[in-house]
């Protein structure tokens, strides 16, 4: 069993040993619990491995662990040695006043009072209940009714109604999210109902301020509720369970997060908790353990795939426009770690590395409608017909033009697409017949506003012994490169074919700006889970094989040249029969026949290994891959950040001359500025400092108003949002 790169555990006949780099630190029988305690201390203590290594490979939880760390540090080696069965001097409950407990428990006490009462430890009385199998009675388990005060204006639109909790709580309509406390700076009562388990998610409470840093986020809540992520969480996740920090308040903090470049949970300790919070109504926002929890609890679910499908039915509602072509492209996301997880080919790197492929489909406009993981990075060939599966669920029925690179190219598929109702297009693989330079000619077109010119020529090819018949269409370039498009599409004009062909590249920037600006390719789940081991992979054998024959034939190329080139310079006045040539060099023949022979036997040796063997026969241990569940859901959120970003820049194109070279950057400044914030009644008024420039001051003002014309409400309360931009201080 390894336990990590270092120490790992050995087992056999009975006896275990702890072996730390090559050398054994500790042996045992595997009955002695003392002794395998003192194992799993001294590996922690000595630095060689953390608690969860420890924990998962000897089969014990962390908690465990920890009580062992503890006696051993108070009594030493005796301490672990300590006998089954209940603590001697530890105070016992008496069967009389066990039955005390249960009354006290029916008449609705909680573990805490009652161990208060009895005079023992809350886990004594937790035991006991679950010992004497005490189930609640439903009919007894009343609501608390909590009235709510109106002192503070955020609460006085409220009305009085009691918090409710459990499955109810959990698809209550987020306008209706309550507090006890009246200071948005103290949530003290708040963060006691949750503790009690009476809360599901912390109202947000917001005060006024001025020069809020940050708080210029707020603008960027409209784009986020038009979305609709949090009532496609609270319809797929429900409830996170009782907690301060519930579904909406720790999706809106992802979300914020990533609009402000906080790119992940890690980056949280530079920032301000306190600063952070008052963008989200709350005392404090949560930081990074909280987050790293709440994730895991999400990822738990392992609902990640029904999460992104509804998403993008939202998306294509929304923007249905934009889906006249669909991009699919594959990302290849590099793995640093120690794991041995499949390889896959990093064109940006021009390297074969550990990572993991995910296929993302965009709309015309670049922007991602959803994301699919890979299985052991299997090809586009392969992931197409899983992705466009998808795609066909989202646009109904409808023929849609798919648009990819030659990593699809497939006659065979391309048979298999049309017939299902999708349209293709994508650049032509492998060798094919240049086209005569007569037949190009120039093209121009004014395409979504922009004027595009291409040389291009015109014709239908026929793939498969004629069976399928497509339309290419060739760009001349000005070096005399030609690049061939491939397409079903007939009724488009040559140009926009290539028009389309080549926008693939948005798809390529969106890339490249997520990696750069929202850490896409960032290693967010440290886990692994056992992958299938009856996965067929390239024979490691047979590929080193090929190197060895590599070695050989390039060997055996040397010797017959140096052969020729002796043959070339014989004297044959001296020697002149072949019989004498080959006496004088006797030696270099021999080596020769020595390289053909080599190079016989390994061909041979190649041809009777098999190309594929399943994974679990070329791979030492456990058959393992990353698991995928939180990175996919930390992907979604960060295209519905991306998305968001993209909306606001939609509004503001028509505003901002520079939009095509500057408008990201205008947002991301416009979103990380500082900002006055203004309570009232019904409204939270939201006061951007002024831009650098006035042309940019007022292209955000323009985006104000657009917003203010039809105000959104800040999730989890009835404050609708009001923006509007500071004149000059």
């Amino acid at each position: 069993m390894v336990i990590n790169e270092r120490c790992l555990l050995r087992s056999q006949d009975g006896h275990r040993v702890a072996v730390v780099a090559g050398i054994i630190t500790a042996q045992y029988a595997l009955g002695d619990r003392m002794a395998e305690a003192h194992a799993m201390v001294s590996l922690i203590e000595q630095g060689w491995a953390d608690q969860n290594d420890v924990a998962r490979a000897f089969g014990c939880s962390t908690r465990t662990l920890r009580r062992h760390q503890r006696r051993f540090d108070v009594g030493g080696l005796a301490a672990l040695g300590r006998s089954s069965g209940y603590p001697k001097g530890r105070r016992r409950l008496k069967p009389s006043r066990s039955k005390q407990v249960l009354r006290l428990k029916t008449e609705g006490l909680s573990n805490r009072a009652i161990a208060q009462r009895m005079g023992v430890s809350e886990k004594t009385v937790r035991n006991l209940l679950r010992r004497t199998g005490w189930v609640p009675d439903p009919s007894t388990q009343e609501r608390l009714p909590i009235e709510i005060p109106t002192a503070d204006p955020n609460l006085s639109a409220f009305p009085k109604v009691p918090v409710e909790h459990g499955a109810d709580a959990a698809i209550a309509d987020e306008s209706e999210a309550l507090s006890l406390d009246s200071d948005p700076a103290d949530r003290r009562l708040d963060r006691l109902l949750a503790y009690l388990g009476l809360l599901d998610d912390a109202a947000p409470l917001f005060r006024s301020g001025t020069r809020v840093p940050r708080a210029g986020a707020l603008l960027a809540v409209p784009a986020l509720v038009g979305s609709g992520i949090l009532e496609v969480a609270r319809e797929t996740y429900g409830s996170i369970g009782p907690a301060f920090y519930g579904l909406r308040t720790t999706l809106l903090a992802l979300l914020l997060m990533a609009l402000l470049r906080i790119k992940r949970p890690e980056a949280l300790k530079e920032h301000s908790p306190k600063d952070l919070g008052r963008i989200l109504g709350l005392d404090r926002a949560p930081e990074v353990k909280t987050l790293r929890r709440k994730l895991s609890r999400l990822a738990a679910r392992g609902r990640a795939a029904a999460f992104g499908r509804a998403l993008a039915t939202r998306r294509v509602a929304a923007r249905g426009a934009a889906l006249g072509f669909l991009y699919v492209d594959g990302h290849v996301r590099v793995y640093h770690g120690q794991r041995p997880i499949p390889k896959a080919h990093v064109a940006r790197m021009r390297l074969s590395m550990p990572a993991t492929s995910d296929y993302w489909i965009n709309d015309a406009e670049g922007d991602p409608l959803f994301v699919v993981t890979a299985e052991a990075n299997a090809g586009l060939v392969k992931m197409l017909p899983t992705v466009l599966a998808e795609v066909r669920i989202l646009v109904g029925e409808r023929r849609v033009p798919v648009v990819f690179d030659r990593g699809g190219w497939s006659p065979q598929l391309f048979l298999r697409l049309i017939a299902e109702g999708f349209d293709l297009l994508t650049y032509r693989k492998g060798r094919c017949r240049r086209v005569c330079k007569a037949r190009f000619g120039k093209h121009a077109a004014v395409i979504e506003g922009r004027e595009v010119t291409y040389t291009l020529a015109d014709q239908g090819v026929k793939l498969i012994g004629g069976r399928l018949r497509l339309r290419q269409v060739t760009r001349l370039c000005d070096d005399g490169h030609q690049t061939p498009i491939v397409t079903s599409r007939r009724d488009l004009p040559a140009v926009e074919v290539a028009y389309r062909m080549f926008e693939r590249w948005r798809q390529e920037n969106f890339f490249k700006y997520l990696r750069e600006e929202y850490a896409l390719d960032a290693l967010v789940d440290y886990t692994v889970e056992p992958d299938d081991p009856t996965r067929e992979i390239p024979n490691p054998v047979r590929k080193a094989l090929d190197a060895q024959l590599c070695e050989a034939r390039a060997e055996l190329t040397r010797l017959q040249a140096e052969y020729g080139r002796a043959a070339c310079a014989n004297p044959e006045g001296r020697r002149p029969s072949m019989r004498g040539f080959k006496i004088a060099h006797g030696q270099l023949g021999q080596a020769l026949r020595a390289a053909m022979k080599s190079v016989t036997m390994l061909e041979a040796k190649r041809a009777a290994t098999p190309g594929r063997v399943p994974v679990h026969e070329a791979v030492e241990n456990q058959v393992v891959k990353l698991a995928p569940e939180r990175k996919h859901l930390t992907s979604l959120l960060k295209m519905v950040a991306y998305q968001a970003e993209s909306d606001l820049l939609r509004l503001v194109a028509p505003h901002y001359r520079r939009t095509e070279d500057e408008g990201r950057t205008l947002i991301q400044t416009t979103l990380a500025s500082a900002a006055d914030l203004e309570v009232t009644d019904r409204e939270l008024r939201v006061v951007i400092a002024p831009l650098s420039s006035a042309h940019r001051t007022r292209a955000i003002a323009a985006l104000c108003e657009h917003f203010n014309r039809a105000p959104t409400a800040f999730p989890g309360t009835r404050l609708r949002l009001c923006f509007s931009v500071g004149g000059p201080r």
